[in-house]
């Protein structure tokens, strides 16, 4: 029966689940995490501080992405002083919630893992015991690579992995379930200016939804994702990108990745000019130029390059998930009447935390559905 899911422990799910990599909270930069970002190939890094080569006295504070990294050389005035921005502490981009992260213990219970996800935690970091026992001291670079940590995707595969307990539920529609909520506060026009984006990149940020970009009667013409984002090679074009474009051209841009149309990049150019951002116009003309250099016959082997921020030029790493983005006019999409256990089957396949539920017809936008309004409904058929 389902309720013997009760006594199942956290360390159920880390079986198999690789170390985490991190970065120092201190003694790095933006610039430098941006780099080891682009090194990794990861979507995300945890960020941790603490001393000593004990793990017990090491901490993960925090996660980061590049698409942190681009809303925040966005904002606060960063986009007047790109280098100098890059060149702050990493702590820089540290929120107040940290990136939602929480530390539990392997022997905790599903359920209470399930409720901190549920209150709002993003991701869990879980001490990786080996041989029976706690592994004591770090191996190498100083990290806390003794941790691994779980997501809403790995609590919802564990549920689907047992679908069979929850078969009276399985086949109800998300509609039936009232998992659809209205996707107002993560969609904007089309032909919005792109910083209308950032405080909803933020907000995806936190949710692991996306932007949705529609039309004036509300059909849904693509997203703006943090992993697309993400995915540009070119960081700083990128958030020269968010500040000049249109909704619809940034999307043109991101399909883009390192490599926008010639009259894309005429036009950040121009409206930078415009602005006055004349630090930035100078930083992404040497990032796009380092980027076509790359791509040249003579250079194709390489896989990285130098990246210039101001007076330094840092070495840029080309992205490693190029071959796994999709394209912003390719959302993943449902609708009210697909059931619970496709919607789950078909967000895993496409290593998504969210659908968009739009209207069979005419493609309209009814709202969205993500993994924590899935789990919620697993929680409550686990109710003592």
């Amino acid at each position: 029966m389902a309720v013997g899911l009760v006594s199942n422990e956290v360390s159920d799910l880390c079986i198999g689940k690789p170390a985490l990599r991190t970065l120092p909270l201190s003694a790095i930069t933006v610039g430098e995490a941006l780099i080891a970002l682009r090194r990794s190939g990861e979507r995300q890094l945890g960020v941790f501080g603490g001393g000593g080569d004990v793990v017990e006295k090491k901490t993960v504070f925090g996660k980061i992405s590049v698409a942190d990294i681009i809303c925040y050389l966005c904002s606060d005035g960063n986009l007047a002083s790109p280098a100098a921005a890059l060149e702050r502490p990493v702590s820089a981009l540290l929120s107040e919630d940290a990136g939602f992260v929480w530390h539990v213990e392997p022997h905790s219970g599903l359920l209470e893992a399930v409720d901190l996800i549920l209150d709002g935690a993003q991701n869990l970091v879980v001490p990786i015991r080996y041989a029976g026992r706690r592994k004591i001291h770090s191996s190498g670079g100083g990290g806390a690579s003794d941790f691994c940590w779980l997501t809403h995707e790995d609590f919802v595969r564990y549920f689907l992995n047992s679908i069979a307990l929850f078969s009276h539920i399985a086949a109800l529609s998300i509609d039936a379930l009232g998992l659809v909520r209205p996707a107002d506060a993560l969609s904007l026009r089309n032909d919005e200016p792109g910083l209308s984006i950032l405080p909803l990149i933020r907000r995806a940020l936190s949710d692991q939804e996306a932007v949705a970009v529609v039309t004036d009667n509300g059909r849904l013409l693509g997203e703006i994702s943090p992993s697309a984002l993400s995915a540009c090679d070119a960081t700083l074009t990128a958030a020269a990108a968010i500040a000049t474009l249109t909704a619809s051209d940034l999307m043109v841009f991101i399909d883009y990745y390192g490599s926008p149309p010639e009259y894309l990049v005429r036009a950040i150019k121009a409206r930078l000019k415009e602005q006055g951002l004349q630090e930035m116009l100078e930083l992404i003309e040497d990032e796009l130029s380092s980027y076509s250099n790359s791509s040249s016959p003579s250079t194709t082997s390489s896989s990285s390059d130098e990246e210039s921020t101001g007076g330094k030029r840092l070495r840029r790493i080309k992205s490693r998930s190029l071959s796994t983005a999709r394209r912003s006019e390719e959302p993943e999409v449902c609708h009210p009447g697909s059931s619970l256990v496709a919607a789950m089957a078909q967000a895993l396949a496409h290593r998504v935390s969210y659908l968009w539920v739009v209207d069979e017809d005419n493609y309209g936008l009814i709202g969205v559905v993500n993994f924590s309004d899935m789990l919620r409904v697993f929680r409550e058929q686990l109710l003592p």
